[in-house]
């Protein structure tokens, strides 16, 4: 007996499609919300899903994408709208929509619609992307390496640097051929211990730890004390110092937690030629999920690509690439992206004039003070380019260890215990 899931805000419209679809033998389940409809969908894992796109908490068609995006659409979906339009309908074959019904809805219409879709032998999914796709580049493969070296000791991984679609990829490199996956920050209600029970032996990933509100952070607990039982990996990105997140109100413990085991992403910086082959990588990846229309690169865009300056916030790059790459996809007129597209979103050079102007408030102070701020700048500047390794720093400026800590307490730069060690 195929089972239906129908859902819809108006519970009239539920009762009614639940009577005539019960009435034809079939399995109905019921779901008000998007919310409710992701845990029916994770439970159960419904034949067809008869889904309404003007819903109050998240509507029909951002929920119907983050399946797609999330490889979670296995079973056909048939979307339904009083207020139809071609566009709607449209967008939602996009994103992989098997048909799209108008209310008030005709009992042929609903009932012929409901037989072809579950004859209907969805199209294969492409695989998530992953960095064994990077293997080509030496110093994505060494990160590779230390990835997965660090996931096979430890059941929580924190990615630092970059959120979202990056650090997703990463994430998916960990997890096993259909293992389960669930993306923590789509979950709004209470984690229990029978939803990690289903997901045993996967992985849950966290897009971006700055974004997650007081109910997610608790799931993040939760899930936390569970792993090793459950069998269960975590993959948790943040772009911003955990310090920040204390501040906002995380509780410290579970920060300390989570801050044990963590990798950045090596930069972009100094891998130029690299960079046509990873961009183009990545646009593949957005087209194949349906995020972008058909896109490919000029030979005069991947050379463009390769004069990008990187040297900003290095451990931002790959994020900035991403999202740059995307960009291009998503607002390039032509289905070939030109050199014209790349310098019309690229970052901008650093302009000497306008860093020089920025230190000119410098020149109107006495010269010890004005000396103390720039060596100040200087060494904040580049203990973040080094990561915090104050071995790095002390070759890069120049001084001794031991002196080097010295003047940058005297300097008010506090260090952590990490830098210290």
């Amino acid at each position: 007996m195929a089972i239906i899931l129908v859902v819809d805000d108006e519970v009239g419209i539920r009762e009614l499609l639940s009577e005539i679809l019960i009435d034809e033998g079939y399995d109905v389940r019921l779901a008000e919300n998007a919310t409710a409809a992701r845990r029916i969908r994770t439970e159960l894992r419904p034949d067809l899903v008869l889904l309404d796109i003007w819903m109050p908490d998240t509507d029909g068609i951002s929920l119907l994408k983050e399946w797609h995006v999330g490889g979670q659409l296995s079973m056909p979906v048939v979307m339904m709208s009083g207020h139809g339009t071609i566009d709607t309908a449209v967008e939602a074959t996009r994103f992989g929509a098997f048909d799209f019904l108008e209310k008030p809805i005709g009992l042929q219409k609903l009932l012929s619609t409901v037989q072809k879709a579950l004859k209907h032998d969805a199209p294969p999914l492409h695989p998530p992307l992953t960095l064994e796709a990077f293997g080509r580049s030496a110093f994505v493969k060494e990160f590779k390496r230390r990835l997965e070296q660090a996931a096979a000791k430890s059941s929580l991984v924190m990615i630092k640097g970059v959120t979202g679609g990056m650090a997703e990829i990463c994430a998916r490199t960990l997890l096993p051929p259909r293992a389960p996956w669930l993306d923590l920050s789509s979950l709004s209600s209470a984690l229990t211990q029978e939803m990690l029970e289903k997901i045993s032996g996967g992985l849950i990933f966290v897009p971006d730890l700055a974004v997650l509100g007081k109910m997610q952070q608790m799931n993040l607990a939760y899930a936390v004390d569970r792993l090793d039982k459950l069998n269960l990996q975590i993959v948790a990105a943040v772009a911003r110092p955990l310090s920040s997140l204390i501040e906002a109100g995380w509780d410290n413990k579970l920060l300390t937690k989570l801050g044990e085991v963590w990798l950045s992403l090596p930069p972009l910086a100094g891998h130029a030629d690299e960079l046509p082959e990873i961009a183009s990588l990545l646009l593949t990846n957005f087209v194949e999920r349906g995020e972008v229309q058909s896109r490919r690169f000029s030979s005069g865009a991947l050379n463009a690509l390769r004069t990008l300056p990187w040297k900003n916030q290095p451990e931002a790059s790959w994020g900035d690439l991403y999202v740059l790459v995307r960009n291009l996809a998503l607002t390039a007129l032509e289905e070939e992206i030109s050199a014209e597209d790349v310098r019309r979103v690229a970052p901008v050079e650093d302009n000497p004039e306008s860093e020089k102007a920025s230190l000119l408030p410098l020149f109107g102070r006495p010269l010890r003070e004005a000396r103390d701020a720039f060596e100040k700048l200087y060494f904040e500047h580049h203990l973040r380019l080094e990561g915090g390794n104050m071995t790095k720093l002390a070759e890069r400026s120049g001084l001794e260890r031991t002196h080097l800590y010295r003047k940058m307490k005297q300097l008010g730069i506090a260090l952590n215990k990490r830098h210290e060690e």
